[in-house]
């Protein structure tokens, strides 16, 4: 079978075509006329392929790579075999992203049921309004006084609450729910996430816990893609806000009120508590833990796994339980490794 049967090449594009387009130079112009049908990794590159490489570890691959094409640094160029053109890009992993949406356009979405139209088994309340090629799949549910712009795309089994608005251009994959949200254009829902449900809010009483009401909303700015089973909780007298350009990946919990600047990224099984304030450019490594009520500065960055329980200044990279400087993690760490390899050569030393 073939390997790229659920999204196979849309086009071919020839080695020069994508080079103009993908922030590559072609080293070799003679070859600007070679056709480029797939992307692959370097393991099993065939004749037709494109791949990169970011360092030396693959020398021994690109023994065998049978690419047309191979994107890499000026540096890893004297790597690459005779007979295998050459792109040279600054990044050469952003060049190969670009050159590989181009060739496969369909695997930059959900995977869609349908293309266009309202599937009769969809229920649309008669209030809602819908702008020109809204697609909506079986089974969807879109409440009262929704809005939805034009080109996007409702996928099986969604669940619209009222008065939600939905920008042009969007794709909501399938068992998807919204509640108390405004979405901006080109926003990217995967499967299963749930959007707008009530934060986590009680006091404390004599007889046990009251319930706080969650009467705010969740702002979503454009360009935002949200990975499947991620759930982002609405505000609970304010926003909680996603600013634009930001990607958060599969699993993670954003609690009510956060705010989230604009292009961050959160990776898989990062948990964010309430009322927290998180700049712009930031990067949070998978299953971190952000405490509430506090604040990370614009392009910080923060280590996978790490607990961070107080404010992060902007620029700075932290990591560790809790977390702290990364220099210092880091440091503190190694000698905790030299303390306890001491330990155990002193404890076999007396053993012997």
């Amino acid at each position: 079978m073939d390997r790229h049967s659920f999204f196979p090449p849309s086009e071919a594009f020839s080695l020069r075509e994508l080079a103009n387009r993908c922030q590559a130079e072609l080293v070799d112009e003679g070859s600007g006329s070679s056709i480029i049908r797939g992307v692959s990794p370097v393991y099993r590159a065939k004749e037709g392929d494109v791949c990169f490489i970011a360092s030396r570890k693959y020398r021994a691959e690109l023994e065998t790579c049978a690419a047309t094409a191979i994107i890499c640094g000026s540096g890893l160029e004297g790597y690459v075999p005779a007979g295998i053109s050459i792109l040279r890009a600054t990044s050469p992993q952003t060049s190969f992203a670009l050159m590989a949406s181009l060739l496969y356009p369909a695997a930059l979405r959900p995977t869609q049921v349908q293309t266009s139209g309202i599937s009769p088994s969809a229920h649309v309340d008669p209030t809602a309004r819908l702008e020109a090629d809204v697609s909506i799949e079986p089974f969807a549910v879109i409440g009262a006084g929704v809005e939805i712009g034009a080109g996007t795309h409702i996928g099986s089994s969604v669940t619209i609450g009222p008065g939600v608005k939905i920008g042009r251009g969007c794709s909501i994959a399938s068992n998807v729910t919204l509640a108390c949200t405004f979405i901006g254009n080109n926003v990217i829902i995967h499967s299963g996430a749930r959007i707008g449900q009530d934060g986590f809010g009680f006091a404390p009483s004599a007889t046990g816990m009251v319930k706080i009401v969650q009467i705010g909303r969740v702002i979503i700015q454009d360009n935002v893609e949200i990975g499947a089973n991620t759930t982002i909780d609405r505000g609970a007298m304010d926003d909680t806000v996603i600013g634009e350009g930001t990607k958060i990946d599969n699993l993670v919990q954003i609690g009510h009120n956060v705010r989230v600047g604009r292009h961050t990224a959160m990776a898989s099984g990062v948990g964010v508590a309430g009322s927290t304030v998180i700049g712009s450019g930031v990067q949070i490594g998978g299953a971190a833990g952000v405490n509430g009520h506090i604040s990370i500065g614009d392009g910080a960055q923060i280590a996978g796994m790490s607990g961070v329980i107080t404010p992060v200044p902007a620029g700075a990279k932290y990591g560790g339980m809790p977390a702290r400087p990364l220099g210092d993690f880091l440091r503190e760490s190694a000698e905790i490794m030299v303390r306890a390899e001491g330990r155990l050569k002193k404890k076999g030393e007396n053993n012997g």
